[in-house]
């Protein structure tokens, strides 16, 4: 890059360094001008110091080498000030200093750093900075994860200087000598001399420390320091005890990890407190600020488990099926333990009611060692639920996120974001966008909440979101998802979690022990085919509990072990609430099985056709919806448009057909019914009747073209149920076959139908 004459300020008691980022305070108005220029002039500034920063740019004071930066942003405070992001871009040299109209131009020359240098000297010098690094965050600990990472990973010798020589240097001259040096390997020997002091400096405050809490017994301490609390309380006139109360909350605070602005951030509380009236509404509105950040877990952290067998092995005890979902943690739980990145991934758990989303979070949270927050979010409309109050009233309070933090007492907790995609929005603001700023990795690190007041780190926190439905979350929102789909589960799966988990826990929770009751395994099957229709087993563990409960009673007047069969099922659940579906007595003409998918799984439907005359009108009943009644037209389009080669001669203008679909009360909608009732219309107009053991789903095009449909799994399992033998599915969905168990597949052949014609060809019986 080619800068010839760029605005430039300077800093005082700051070197500034390539690649770095600062936030520069100015409140001189010649600084001011300064930063509107270099915003007007393509965001380029020039970073310098000088030898007494009082007497400001001229040729005689200012150091020379200094580094280009871009703007990122300018913002002017209350006071007049204004606060300037930078970025550092490279090193530059001033040749000349003019000034125009009260701003401060330099003549910079660009420098390029000398790095011919042995590559055994590079790595040599790598090595040892980053031993040196390795020892300095050992006797200091560093707040900062991302520093280590990025230590760790950079082989660029003369990046690695500078950044060493910026995060970690503390003495000016060493770091003016740093940033001068344009040899690689001379600056490198410049930072490990440098590093070589911090660690000396680090070592003997450590050991003055030591040293010093090894002569002050805890009794004589607090002793002193409360003698001298007294006197300086007495000297002061505070006789209200508020000194006291002050050095309680400090004594606190210097017990936490706290960060320097929120430590200067309670100073000015305790300066309030001080100051103001002690039994006024203020001072109960300050208390209860102060409690509350001292109540937050700064720099907290729970060790976490990354033992990817272990986690495997919960993860498996806990939950029957859901491979997906157990795959994937022990994916991130693989990725956490070969890397330092701490930005944990913000995971979406999707699915129907009561298949588990809420259950498998907190497993992950046992399995990864964090702690468990739930925080329901249906029904919530108020962003100030999720950013906090301003505290401009008595009783405002820290928004859901801290709370949960705070709740946790860690600062890398699992947070689950339960419904999320059952918030609301009203004139109160949107919750759904605070939460883009807490689920993304980029922005939480620095979150702020209206009530603190300061920022936050919420990087380390897994959060894990539950929704039954993806359509109602905004689409910026769910881009920062990682989408995990939980579908229904299969007789064969409910009747595994029925015998592994649900009755055991209703044994325990009606007071039963294994020898009082036994559930049969046909009993337990003919629950989940008769009394239940559902995606989940929620339903189920509400049946099996109602067992529970009868044999408690019944065990009142008769201690004999009950177990629990097809034959006196019904005396504990009364009659069978849904039949099981069966195949026609014989094949029909005008009526087709189609197959659905519903939020409680797959289903099987009927389509039956009427042919009448009439004047050419065209009905479709049962309660259907815009997408089917869409499908219906096209269907119909298809077959007018090819009655010749179907073999149709119906007069369309004097002919009425009528399309039903049964179960007129069951709203029904979607598009995979298109080729169902094609081959319905086609059936009932040609008079050749359809197979009774066969079932179809597809959607078709006014050409006749098949095209793909969702949900296969469920559909192919409810064909199953119903004892379906062959089933015609769009030729794109082939590889949706592999998602379906061996047991749901057998005896069952699939036809992939790409044209309509593959549909009529293996359905209808010539």
């Amino acid at each position: 890059m080619n800068i010839k004459f760029i605005p430039v300020i300077l800093l005082k008691g700051i070197v500034p360094f390539p690649g770095s980022g600062y936030s520069v305070s100015v409140d001189e108005i010649e600084d001011i001008e300064t930063v509107r220029a270099a915003m007007g002039s393509g965001n380029y500034l020039f970073l310098a110091n000088a030898k007494v920063y009082e007497d400001g740019v001229t040729e005689d004071n200012v150091l020379r080498a200094g580094v280009v930066v871009r703007v990122k942003n300018a913002m002017r405070g209350i006071d007049g000030s204004v606060k300037v992001n930078v970025t550092g871009i490279e090193r530059g040299f001033i040749r000349a200093i003019e000034k125009q109209d009260n701003v401060t131009f330099c003549s910079v020359e660009p420098v390029e750093e000398i790095k011919d240098a042995d590559p055994v000297k590079v790595s040599a010098s790598l090595e040892i900075l980053k031993e040196l690094f390795e020892k300095y965050r050992i006797t200091t600990p560093i707040s900062s994860p991302a520093l280590a990472a990025e230590v760790k990973n950079t082989n660029d010798l003369g990046a690695l200087c500078d950044k060493l020589a910026d995060k970690i240097v503390k003495d000016f001259s060493d770091k003016r000598a740093i940033l001068e040096q344009l040899d690689v390997v001379e600056r490198a020997v410049l930072t490990i001399r440098a590093m070589e002091k911090e660690n000396v400096r680090a070592n003997v405050k450590n050991d003055i420390i030591l040293k010093a809490r090894e002569n002050m017994e805890e009794a004589q301490k607090e002793y002193f320091l409360k003698e001298e609390l007294r006197a300086i309380n007495d000297e002061l006139g505070d006789k209200s005890g508020i000194g006291e109360e002050i050095e309680e909350f400090r004594s606190r605070a210097s017990e936490k990890n706290m960060p320097e602005y929120a430590l200067d951030k309670l100073e000015k509380e305790y300066e309030r407190l001080q100051r103001g009236n002690q039994i006024s509404q203020e001072g109960s509105i300050i208390r209860d600020y102060i409690e509350t950040v001292l109540a937050l877990p700064w720099g907290n952290y729970s060790e976490e488990n990354n033992d990817i067998l272990k986690a495997e092995k919960i993860l498996n005890d806990e939950h029957y099926g859901l491979e997906k979902v157990k795959e994937r943690i022990v994916e991130y739980l693989a990725v956490r333990a070969n890397t330092d990145n701490a930005n944990a991934p913000i995971l979406c758990l999707v699915g129907p009611p009561g298949v588990g989303k809420t259950s498998i979070a907190k497993s992950i949270a046992k399995a990864t060692g964090r702690k468990y927050v739930r925080m329901s979010l249906g029904g919530i409309s108020d962003e100030a639920e999720i950013r906090g109050h301003r505290r401009t009233y008595l009783g405002s309070m820290p928004g859901r996120i801290i709370a949960s933090i705070r709740q946790a007492e860690t600062s890398n907790p699992l947070v689950l974001l339960d419904e999320i995609d059952k918030l609301g929005r009203d004139y109160k603001g949107d919750p759904a966008a605070a939460f883009l700023e807490v689920l993304d990795g980029e922005q939480n690190v620095n979150f702020r909440d209206n009530y603190l007041e300061m920022p936050y780190d919420l990087s380390r926190v897994l959060f894990v979101c539950t929704a039954n439905t993806l359509d109602t979350i905004p689409a910026p929102l769910r881009d920062r998802l990682e989408i995990v789909e939980l579908s229904s589960y299969t007789q064969i799966e409910k009747l595994n979690i029925a015998e592994k988990f649900l009755v055991p826990k209703q044994l325990e929770a009606n007071g039963l022990k294994k020898a009082d009751i036994k559930f049969r395994t046909k009993a337990l099957e003919q629950i989940i085919e008769s009394y239940t229709r559902e995606a989940g087993v929620r339903s189920l563990e509400r049946l099996i509990g109602t067992v529970c409960r009868k044999v408690v009673k019944k065990r009142i007047t008769d201690t004999k072990t009950v177990t629990v069969t097809t034959k006196n099922l019904s005396d504990y659940l009364g009659k069978k609430q849904f039949l099981p579906e069966t195949l026609a007595a014989k094949d029909e003409i005008g009526i087709c099985r189609g197959l659905a998918w519903t939020s409680v799984g797959g289903c099987t439907l009927n389509v039956e056709v009427n042919i009448l005359k009439g004047k050419g009108d065209f009905r479709i009943t049962g309660n259907i919806g815009k997408v089917m009644e869409e499908s219906y037209n096209a269907a119909l389009s298809y077959i007018r448009a090819n009655s010749d080669k179907l073999g149709i001669d119906t007069d369309f203008e004097k002919t009425d057909i009528h399309i039903h679909i049964p179960e007129g009360a069951t709203p029904k909608d979607g598009p995979s019914a298109g080729i169902t009732m094609a081959t319905a219309m086609v059936s009932a107009m040609t008079e050749k009747p359809v197979r009774k053991d066969i079932a179809m789903t597809g959607e078709i095009s006014i050409r006749g073209k098949v095209m793909p449909i969702g949900g296969l799994k469920e559909k192919v399992l409810a064909a199953k149920r119903a004892g379906v033998r062959k089933i015609i599915i769009p030729v794109e969905n082939k590889a949706d076959l592999d998602e379906i168990p061996e047991y749901g597949k057998a005896d069952i052949e699939f036809v992939l139908a790409s044209q309509m014609k593959d549909v009529l060809s293996n359905s209808l019986v010539y």
